[in-house]
């Protein structure tokens, strides 16, 4: 049922009961790595394009993420997925191989949390009974289509992030056993003028305040309901922007409790920039890191902001600023 403006609260409390990471090599080098089901030591990925490539990082999630449930894919109704190539060519390509019914996202980064609610959202009406929701993204295909072909050798600023390079995907059904989908805020858009892409993390950091203090509004609640608040990339800078966004709005999130997945995944010696971005930094930490975490029950409740620069090589060209959107996700093991 909606509860406020902009929160979905799932009475039914749908069911996340398979999980699945998939990473390249810079992640095998991270901190995370052993919460990654698949690790390639090849960003090919024995493909004869970083795209094919992407495609084949969501394929390994995908079916990773079936076997871990012990389904087939003929148990699947519905595979939702988004990623941030031209007309989400990735999967939709890897929607043609796993031959589900299919509906296709764009959130940006976002996406990994937009999946997971409509996955939640579809379950709770009992219009599906296993939905499989997915997202990914790969370093040099972002790279080509955002900024610079990395063969280039661009100079790049403090500000900018490093494209995970990877695959998440989770199986959301009725009944079962694994962490619950409690509620979802569905963010809006949020624009503050900021049109340089190698600044994402400044771009987003308004939309993540603006959905968690949306969702804490909505559902009557503060941070102290969470044992995690995670937003999904804004890295170093983003991260501190928000923090400092949310600290004269009055929401003084406690040290440790507020974190980013675009912080987590890589160490500091990577040279990762500011941290990760990517549709795959908030899927892999997500459906890897935390819930492997809530497993082994060192957490129980957590709200998983995954954020989006809504922008495209046109609108870059167009000298148009970037508009951003972050979505929120809360997952508790019960």
């Amino acid at each position: 049922m909606l509860k406020g403006n902009q929160t979905w609260v799932f009475k039914s409390k749908p069911v996340i009961i398979s999980t699945s990471a998939v990473g390249g090599p810079f992640e095998a080098q991270g901190n995370l790595a052993p919460d990654f089901d698949i690790l390639h030591s090849d960003i090919w990925l024995g493909q004869d394009s970083f795209e094919k490539a992407e495609r084949k990082l969501l394929e390994d999630a995908t079916d990773k993420a079936i076997s871990k449930a012990n389904l087939a894919k003929e148990d699947i109704q519905i595979f939702i997925s988004g990623d941030l190539i031209n007309q989400i060519t990735p999967s939709s390509f890897a929607a043609r191989t796993l031959a589900i019914p299919y509906i296709g996202i764009f959130g940006a980064c976002s996406s990994s949390m937009e999946g997971l609610a409509l996955a939640s959202l579809m379950v709770e009406g009992n219009f599906a009974q296993n939905v499989l929701t997915a997202a990914s993204s790969h370093n040099a295909a972002a790279e080509k289509q955002f900024r610079y072909p990395t063969e280039y050798g661009a100079q790049k600023p403090p500000t900018a992030q490093w494209t995970v390079t990877g695959a998440g995907a989770a199986i959301v059904a009725p009944v079962g056993k694994g962490p619950r989908v409690t509620a979802a805020t569905i963010g809006k858009v949020i624009d503050m003028g900021i049109s340089d892409p190698f600044n994402m993390g400044a771009a987003m950091a308004p939309a993540a305040v603006d959905t968690i203090e949306a969702h804490f509004k909505d559902l009557n609640i503060d941070f102290s309901y969470y044992d995690i608040i995670a937003t999904g990339d804004l890295g170093a800078v983003g991260h501190k922007i928000a923090e400092d966004l949310l600290t004269q709005h009055g929401l003084t999130i406690p040290e440790g409790k507020f974190t980013d997945c675009g912080k987590l995944i890589y160490k500091e010696n990577q040279q990762a920039f500011a941290g990760a971005s990517g549709c795959a930094a908030s899927a892999t930490v997500t459906y890897g890191h935390f819930i492997n975490r809530m497993k082994r029950r060192e957490l129980k409740r957590i709200l998983i902001v995954a954020t989006g620069a809504l922008l495209s090589p046109m609108s870059y060209q167009q000298k148009d600023s970037i508009p951003s959107i972050a979505h929120a996700v809360s997952i508790e093991m019960l």
